[in-house]
């Protein structure tokens, strides 16, 4: 049962709720011009880097099954298609109507449920650095930001114009990589100023402000990136961030929908999926290698989160590919 706020929130992108406002004219005009950037910049299927370092476009011709991964902070933005992403149980729909935002790094999964080669999906994303957040959180001052009580890490948020239009002239850039080292930075953080300005704004805001403890929580992930191989001793980690093993508890979940202790456990398996798929590791080592003492938990727990043992899903991976 999802949470009433986000029940309200994706309500109106399920089938069978009312039918959402329809773009503009003028925003029907400038997602058919970030569809042709997009698609310019995507000549065919696959994940595209660009010369801007924070910038990439996406493109699937056909939908492709759930696949887990962990997600760095990032916007995306959807020119055609439909995709659902998953954090812990809960479901995200995002749309040419609506963005999606990640504001930490969460371990997700991701659907694509409508694309074709004729009219394929295609998305563009913008890492967020929490780092350019806070520096223009010092610059600008008080921006009055809503206030509200801490919220998931990631949420879907109704596009408009002023976002849309700031988002196409970034890509535009491409075309004129001289301009790139001047005005990429100053559309980047008009972005960001856009996204903290919105009413899920403060979701942003919250993880940059040093003593707020969605800030400790956003450490106490970051944190667990860099070591989650090692033995998770929960206390330790609450003295780490400056928090009560309770409020660490309560507020983790709040923003990532899970424990630390099952955070840390979606991390394992997918860097271990990651070093046998990419670096050829038998699955005992692998295991190993991200902190697995007992092989035999390892494939249980790999076969829960990726719905088959480590050789019969990674035989899958490959035969997709």
């Amino acid at each position: 049962m999802l949470p009433t706020a986000a029940a309200t929130r994706l309500s109106a992108l399920r089938p069978d709720a009312p039918p959402a406002p329809e773009l503009s004219a003028q925003m029907q005009q400038q997602r058919a011009e970030l569809a042709d950037l997009i698609r310019r910049h995507a000549p065919r299927e696959g994940n595209f880097e660009t010369v801007i370092k924070s910038l990439f476009m996406v493109r699937h011709d056909q939908p492709t099954q759930s696949v887990p991964g962990l997600v760095q902070p990032a916007l995306c933005i959807m020119a055609q298609g439909r995709k659902d992403v998953t954090l812990g149980g809960e479901l995200f729909t995002y749309d040419p109507l609506n963005y999606l935002v990640l504001s930490v790094a969460l371990p997700v999964s991701g659907k694509v449920i409508h694309a074709t080669p004729e009219e394929p999906h295609l998305a563009m994303r913008l890492d967020i650095d929490p780092a350019e957040i806070n520096a223009l959180i010092a610059q600008a001052g008080p921006m009055s930001v809503p206030t509200r009580p801490s919220g998931r890490g990631m949420y879907v948020e109704r596009i408009d114009s002023q976002l849309l239009d700031a988002v196409i002239r970034l890509i535009r850039l491409l075309d004129t990589p001289k301009d790139i080292p001047m005005l990429a930075p100053l559309i980047t953080r008009e972005i960001l100023y856009r996204l903290l300005r919105g009413s899920e704004g403060y979701r942003l805001y919250e993880i940059a402000i040093s003593n707020c403890q969605t800030h400790r929580v956003s450490q106490a992930i970051a944190w667990l990136n860099d070591h989650f191989h090692e033995p998770l001793r929960i206390e330790e980690l609450a003295r780490e961030v400056n928090l009560s093993v309770s409020t660490l508890h309560h507020r983790f979940k709040a923003v990532t929908a899970m424990s630390p202790l099952q955070y840390q456990k979606q991390l394992r398996l997918q860097e271990a999926r990651r070093l046998m798929l990419a670096g050829g590791l038998e699955a005992s080592a692998a295991g190993y290698r991200v902190g697995y003492e007992s092989p035999s938990q390892f494939s249980r727990e790999y076969s829960r989160l990726f719905g088959a043992p480590p050789l019969r899903d990674l035989a899958r991976l490959r035969k997709s590919v």
